[in-house]
């Protein structure tokens, strides 16, 4: 029996590693002579960058960057010499989980240490970069990674913006003359993982502005912001991208990406799927078992176990999908091509009492999937 492993992380307990290495000893306690592969996978959010380096075998290089907040952060980036091509993974720089509660303030958090990975990318000499978006603390549509690359961006007295997607709002002039020339040359592929344009209430800060520290009145004040940087962005390149899907990403990243990368915007598990070969996995492969924190109605837009399940399907192979909680509307995913999902909880259990325990109950889940597959083949 040939079983393929490939979970995302389940937040606040496991990596996707980590996910993999417990499934895997579930799988082994049932039927010991298994042949396991094991593919840990992300969607272009926290976690994608290890993903990506466990797939292709690329060199991890380290940077110190500024932090959301501008304090020094060691982050790291991947390098595959042959193809010139760079790993760069926002979370890495400008993440949420880098934060405090306390500390979060979507009004003033940068994106100056993604444009400082890509300047150590261009001095490698990359030809491509793989821009991963996700998991950020930001809400400044990249106002702060073009700083790093040379833009400048002034008030109306000629002074440099301060960080922050809300001094946006006081932008008069954007000055491109001197952002970095290699930029022009450079092939930037943007994973995203949701599909929200970057204004309006289905936009970067109306949706994931909160988890981000912002109240109310500070939506409304990002959005105000961010529509005007729109404005004067599509003014200086002749072109508008604010209503494209995926544009709201990261706090609007997607829309930087687009509008001064020319990046194309790929969702995030295709992207980490494609490196990682997994169609080429899928094809061996007896059974899939894939999961993560979470599944809900949400999961079909873009979430690697759906992400999975649809590969999967393509091939005429059974995927199961394990998840922390089962949430509104989960049920969408068999339409999906997955063949049974399961909540992990073995009874009535809190959060807390759960997140502990996550290795362990992924574990017996994949025992008994396992034994539950062996059986069938019994008379």
């Amino acid at each position: 029996m040939n079983v393929l492993l490939c979970p995302d992380s389940f937040k606040d307990a496991l990596s996707a590693e980590q996910a993999a290495r417990a499934m895997a000893s579930g799988v082994k306690r049932a039927t010991p002579a298994v042949t396991l592969t094991v593919c840990p996978l992300a969607d272009g959010g926290e976690g994608s960058l290890e993903a990506l380096i466990a797939a292709t075998g690329a060199e991890r290089r380290e940077l110190t960057v500024q932090d959301a907040l501008g304090r020094p952060r060691l982050a790291s980036w991947g390098w595959l010499g042959q193809q010139r091509t760079a790993f760069i993974e926002l979370a890495e720089a400008s993440g949420l989980q880098h934060l405090s509660a306390q500390e979060r303030n979507a009004l003033h958090t940068s994106t100056y240490g993604v444009g400082e990975l890509f300047t150590a990318a261009l001095d490698a000499g990359a030809e491509k970069a793989l821009l991963l978006l996700g998991g950020s603390a930001t809400n400044d549509a990249g106002a702060g990674m073009l700083q790093a690359l040379g833009a400048q961006l002034l008030d109306q007295q000629g002074s440099p913006l301060p960080p922050g997607g809300a001094a946006l709002q006081q932008l008069a002039t954007l000055d491109l003359a001197t952002l970095d020339p290699r930029l022009a040359t450079l092939q930037v592929e943007a994973a995203v993982d949701v599909d929200n344009p970057l204004l309006g209430e289905r936009g970067a800060s109306a949706v994931f502005g909160p988890q981000k520290g912002a109240s109310h009145d500070d939506v409304a004040q990002l959005d105000r912001a961010l529509s005007h940087f729109a404005d004067i962005c599509s003014d200086a390149l002749d072109r508008d991208d604010r209503a494209l899907a995926g544009a709201g990403a990261a706090g609007g990243m997607g829309f930087a990406a687009r509008m001064f990368f020319n990046a194309t915007l790929t969702p995030g598990i295709e992207m980490i799927m494609q490196q990682a070969k997994l169609s080429e996995l899928l094809a061996q492969a007896d059974l899939v078992i894939t999961g993560e924190g979470r599944l809900d109605g949400q999961s079909l837009a873009g979430k690697t176990p759906i992400g999975v399940a649809r590969a999967a399907h393509r091939q005429g192979k059974p995927v199961i999908i394990l998840a922390g909680s089962l949430g509104d509307g989960w049920q969408a995913c068999f339409e999906e091509g997955v063949t049974a999902a399961f909540a992990l909880a073995d009874g009535p259990m809190s959060l807390e009492q759960a997140l502990p325990r996550t290795a362990e109950l992924l574990a017996a889940r994949c025992e008994s999937i396992a034994r539950l597959w062996i059986a069938r083949d019994r008379p």
